[in-house]
């Protein structure tokens, strides 16, 4: 009686096709974890990108003695300024304003003149003004 060698068997269909859901779903789930992780990257970097304009802004305000119109003053000394010797910028390392995370400029308004009150803010991810995802300054 001869025997025939075993041939070995390859994979079936049905279990190349369940390695593969596998697959898809862990990859899927590491895919949802990088995107929640790189949007609080983002939305970190904005809060530190606020917390940088804010201390340029309090300092420009103990030089001049007021808060500046507009962030541009943080950079160029203002055209309309009562004592341009007390304008002792720039208040940033670099020439030019930081854009926020989703490259936005920040928004920025004095808030009550008379106690120096201001607010920086960035319209957030969905780059719509006022909504929740806002992330800005404390008064």
């Amino acid at each position: 009686m001869s025997r025939r060698p075993r041939r070995s068997r390859g994979f079936t269909l049905m279990e190349i096709l369940l390695v593969l859901a596998i697959l898809v779903v862990l990859g899927s789930m590491v895919g949802v974890g990088y995107v929640k992780i790189q949007q609080n990257a983002m939305k970190n970097s904005a809060r530190a990108q606020l917390t940088l304009l804010e201390d340029a802004v309090k300092t420009y305000m103990i030089d001049v003695g007021s808060p500046p119109a507009a962030l541009d003053y943080l950079i160029t000394s203002p055209p309309d300024l009562a004592n341009p010797l007390k304008w002792q910028g720039p208040y940033l390392d670099k020439n030019t304003l930081p854009q926020d995370p989703w490259n936005q400029a920040y928004q920025y308004e004095i808030v009550d003149p008379a106690n120096a009150k201001f607010r920086i803010w960035s319209n957030g991810p969905d780059m719509q003004p006022g909504s929740s995802d806002d992330i800005m300054t404390t008064l």
